[in-house]
């Protein structure tokens, strides 16, 4: 397998440092570069494409949420947004600016490295917690707005609209009175319908109506 090539982006050198540290000494990852905000990520990858950024949120001169809007209109990678902070409005405009993933900066290097690969690999990733936040603050606002239920029968929006909720197939099936065979199916074939390969990816179109 080749090397996933890392670019990783936030304005402490402490976090900085320290997952570089954590991925030098895995031969699965190679980074690239560091930097103190997306400014700077971004002129890294211009000379030196990555698979994945992890990118701070909250920086000076160009934070997370612009620069990853700007790295997924120019085709530089995939980003993967890490934050201390929970806040659903930053949430929901990482994902609409195309980010892949949003992580709590509060994991064992084994999960980032697990996370890392997901994204890399094409599943979006997401806190369960902040998935579920941001389902319940969307629901009084903007969930569903820009999600396209045409070509969709009742029963399939009531899937999408429980996997938007963070509902496990097992809570669906229960909620709905079928079995969990037949919600699988229902996802599996939404899913194909939208050219998506995660569960996670459904809701964030749902709630966001960006893909």
């Amino acid at each position: 397998m080749e090397k996933i090539k890392v670019i990783i982006a936030d304005d402490s050198d402490f976090v900085r440092d320290g997952m570089k540290i954590i991925l030098d000494v895995d031969d699965d990852f190679e980074v690239l570069g560091c930097a103190s905000n997306g400014r700077e990520a971004i002129e890294i990858a211009e000379k030196n494409k990555p698979d994945v950024f992890l990118m701070d949120i909250q920086m000076p001169v160009m934070d997370g949420i612009e620069a990853t809007a700007e790295i997924v209109r120019k085709d530089l990678g995939k980003v993967l947004i890490l934050t201390t902070f929970d806040d659903d409005d930053l949430v929901r405009k990482a994902l609409g600016n195309g980010a892949k993933g949003y992580l709590i900066k509060n994991h064992t290097p084994e999960h980032l490295k697990q996370m890392i690969k997901s994204v890399y690999n094409g599943t979006g990733v997401m806190e369960e917690s902040l998935l579920e936040s941001i389902s319940k603050s969307a629901a009084t606002a903007t969930a569903g707005k820009g999600f396209d239920e045409s070509g969709y029968t009742e029963r399939e929006l009531e899937i999408v609209r429980a996997v938007a909720d963070g509902l496990s197939n097992k809570e669906i099936a229960s909620k709905l009175f079928i079995s969990e065979g037949t919600v699988k199916n229902y996802i599996t074939s939404i899913l194909a319908k939208e050219g998506l390969s995660h569960r996670t990816a459904l809701a964030v179109y749902y709630i966001t109506g960006k893909k």
